[in-house]
This record gives C-alpha cells, structure tokens and sequence, in this order.
C-alpha cells in the first residue's frame, strides 16, 4: 500500500512538471513569434551637437609687442694695452679677470729706470739752452752798445771833415787835413757796418739758442710722456676682463695686457627683418624710439630692464638680412656683456582691432562665428599682427560676435555647437528635438496608456508632449528604455 501510494505521487509529479515544461515552451514559441512578426523599428537620426570653446570679439585700441632675441653689450669698452717695451715691475691687486678699478687707479707699472734717465738728461740740456740763451742776449746787448758807440763816432768824423772842407773853401785850410778827416770819416762809418754785422750776428745767436731750448724742452715733454706712459691708469670706473699679463713679465709695445669693459653703460643689440624694422618707422621714415624691455629667465631668476631704441646699424653686414638695431639700457643690474636676452618692443598703438587666440584663425584667413541658432559661419578677417599665441585682427563686422577660440578639423560651417564661454557660465543647451512618424508615435502612446505604475498626471503631461508636432529626444529615449528597445 505504501509503494502504490509513492508510486502515484511520483506519477503526479512527473505530469506537473512535463505540463509546466510544454507550458514555458509554449511562451516562449509565442514570444520568438510576436518578436519575429513586429516591424522593424528605425531609431530617429539626431543630429551631433559639439561643444566649443568661444571668445567675444572686441576691438580696442592694443599696442603690439614685437619679441626678438638680442644681445647685451658695452659701448665702453678699452682695450688695456701696453705702451712701451720693458718688465712689469707693478701690478694692482685687482688686474685680473672681473677686478674692479676707479678711474685713474695705477693698474701697471713697467720700470721707468731708462725712462726716468733719459728724463733727466733732456731737463740738463733744457737748462744748458736756456743758459746759451741768456748769454746770447747779454752779448746782443753789448754788441747793440758799440754799435752805439761806433755811430757816435762817426758822427763826430763826418763833423770834421765836414770843417776841415769849409775852411778848404775859404783857403785856410790843408788839402792833406781835408784827406786825413775824409779818411777817419771813413773809417768811422765802416766801424759802424762792423758793429751792425756783430749786432746782427748776437740777433741770429739768439734765434738760435732759442730754437735749441724749445727743442730741448719738447724733448723734455717726450722724455716725460715716455715716463708717464710707464704707469697704465684706469681711464674710467670699469671692470677688467681677459687679463693676459702677470707682475715680472715681459710685454712689448702695443700688447694687449687686458680689457676694460663700463658694465653700467649696456646696450642691447638685435636684429629685425626688413618688415618688423619697417614697423618702426615713423610717417618721415626715421626710426622711432621705441621702449623696449629686456628679460632674461635663468633658474627661476627674472632679470628686467628697460630701455628705448636708439640707432640702426649704418649697413646689413656680410652674409646677413634685416637691420641690426640697437637700444639704450637705463637700467642694467644683473645683465653683463654677452648675455643673450629676450627683448619686447612696444610698436605704435593700433586702433580697432581685436586679439583672439591663435588657433581662432584658420589656414584661409577666417574664423567660425557662432550664429543666433548656435550654428557656426565662417567669416574672413584681416590679419594685422602675430604675437606668440595671440593673433590681432581687424574685423569691424563680427563686434561683439563669438568666435570658436580653437578650430579643429571636424568643425566646419553649418555645424550646431554647444558655446563654452570664458567666464564659465555655459548657456544651456537646447533640447534636441525629434519628429515622429504615425505608426512610431502610436507605438509610444500605447505604451504609455499601458503603463499602469505611471501616475494619471503624469501619463497626461507626456501623453501632451507625445501629441506635439516635434517631441524632445530624452522623452522618446525614456519611453524605448521603459520599452525594453
């Protein structure tokens, strides 16, 4: 009895489970059926919405700025060189590289032992000159007083004879006292030629002893120089540079010994292209004096300096372009001769024209301007200046308009974007909208009108929005989801 009962709970069972078995395939037959005879539907084509960065376009008054690479340097620079032969007896402590001198400080000393000898011999001839000279006028003197006397006496000479002839002619006198007077008077007058000649004689002497005492002083004034020259002097406050001698040395005449460089007197050279120099004319065709700044970045460290043009090399030089130019520095601390430096010239301000980022610009000298429907078109702008990553423009039209900040190649005119503005307030997109077919939103409708879990307010509010001509596509996207496609 017990077996029989068993045996039937087992038959029970097994037709459950083989009904329940014929039943899941049953759904599932009906199901692959339902979804094998449903048409195939089309998801509605969006359209791709991008978003860009934009900028406002607003022209203003901008002064360019130009950057190129210059060089400083000294324009007071002097060449230490040596002035004769002889050894170096002397040096400063600070001839060397990077010392430090004032202006008229004793660099070097080369021994002036000869220079000091021959000095003294050229101030004993000065004075031996000048003692001929003395003594060549006393005797001048002498010489113009016998003269005197010799004119005197030959005066009193031509007297005589002059009485001797007047008592010849009332004949009391001698023919023979007539000859001897005529004869003393002659004499007398060729005393008088004897002393004119020593007169004249004294005169030359002295022109002579006073060309020997001005060429003995010149030589005085040389041997002087030469000892002057042995002491090398700092001819301004300076600091030294390729030092090239030591004390005890030999240098000979015109050897360079070292450098002399003025490190607050610092201009900066560069050169422009003929269209950046161009630039800086003004209406004459003269070079402005433009300001500059100099930087210079090394480890962290900022060096500034300012400064302003101020004149362009006279010729393009041997195997270069452009024009070399240079400019002033009215400050200078921390910059050294040679250092290679960035410099900013400020051009002349240009009016009306706006600054965009580079990459705003394309390849055909246009922008993408964001439209009233946030579609893009490309408008053509006038390039004024480049200047690193910023470009300026004159585009009167686009005032106030929004341009794409970066232009890349998927974008393009007629394409709707999302604007990301600079100061982050992004305008809200707006919501992508789709048009229904018949047969679609009535597939939606009945969808909705069957779910029973839905509240009645809001069955009806989507039930309104799925009876509009264009419905937004996050409804329909909502709905297929719920769907289950």
């Amino acid at each position: 009895m017990l077996f029989l009962r068993r045996a039937l709970t087992g038959v029970l069972l097994f037709a459950l489970t083989f009904g329940a078995l014929g039943w899941a395939g049953a759904s599932v037959y009906r199901a692959v059926q339902a979804m094998l005879a449903e048409e195939d539907r089309q998801r509605p084509a969006r359209e791709v919405v991008l978003a860009v960065n934009v900028v406002t376009v607003a022209p203003e008054r901008v002064v360019p700025v130009m950057d190129v690479f210059g060089e400083i340097r000294s324009h007071r620079i002097l060449e230490v060189r040596a002035t004769s032969t002889g050894k170096l007896i002397e040096l400063s402590p600070d001839f060397r590289d990077g010392g430090e001198v004032a202006e008229g400080d004793l660099l070097a000393l080369i021994d002036p032992a000869k220079a000091k000898a021959d000095l003294a011999l050229a101030r004993a001839d000065l004075a031996e000159a000048e003692a001929d000279l003395r003594d060549s006028r006393r005797a001048l003197e002498l010489a113009q007083d016998e003269l005197d006397v010799a004119i005197e006496q030959a005066d009193l000479r031509a007297q005589a004879l002059s009485r001797q002839n007047d008592l010849s002619d009332r004949g009391v006198g001698s023919v023979s006292a007539v000859e001897t007077a005529a004869l003393a008077a002659a004499q007398a007058r060729q005393s008088v030629v004897s002393r004119r000649q020593a007169v004249a004689t004294a005169e030359t002497r002295i022109e002579q002893a006073a060309a020997k005492r001005d060429r003995s002083r010149i030589a005085m004034e040389e041997a002087q120089r030469l000892l002057d020259e042995k002491s090398i002097r700092a001819k301004f406050t300076g600091t030294l540079s390729d030092v090239t001698v030591v004390e005890g040395g030999l240098v000979s005449a015109n050897e360079r010994m070292a450098r002399l460089v003025d490190p607050s007197a610092l201009e900066v050279a560069f050169r422009l292209s003929t269209a950046q120099y161009a630039r800086l004319l003004d209406d004459s065709g003269n070079l402005r004096r433009a300001p500059i700044e100099v930087r210079m970045d090394v480890a962290g460290l900022n060096l500034r300096a300012e400064g302003a043009i101020e004149r362009v090399s006279a010729e393009v030089g041997e195997g270069q372009s452009g024009r070399e130019v240079f400019a002033r520095l009215s400050t200078s601390v921390g910059f050294r001769p040679g250092d290679i430096v960035t410099v900013q010239i400020r051009e002349a301000p240009i009016g009306g024209v706006a600054r965009l980022p580079a990459r705003a610009l394309g390849s055909d000298g246009a922008v993408l301007v964001v439209g009233d429907d946030d579609r893009l078109q490309a408008q053509p702008v006038e390039l004024i200046r480049r200047q690193g990553d910023t470009v300026l423009v004159r585009a009167p039209d686009l005032a106030g308009a929004e341009v794409v900040a970066q232009r890349i190649p998927s974008l393009g005119t007629g394409l709707k974007v999302r604007p990301i503005r600079p100061e982050g307030t992004e305008a809200p997109a707006p919501e992508p909208m789709v048009t229904l077919t018949p047969e679609h939103r009535a597939r939606l409708i009945a969808a909705v009108q069957g779910n029973n879990r839905m509240p009645a307010e809001a069955r009806d509010r989507v039930l309104s929005i799925l009876a509009q001509d264009e419905v937004p596509a996050s409804v329909v996207e909502r709905i297929e989801e719920r769907m289950g496609g």
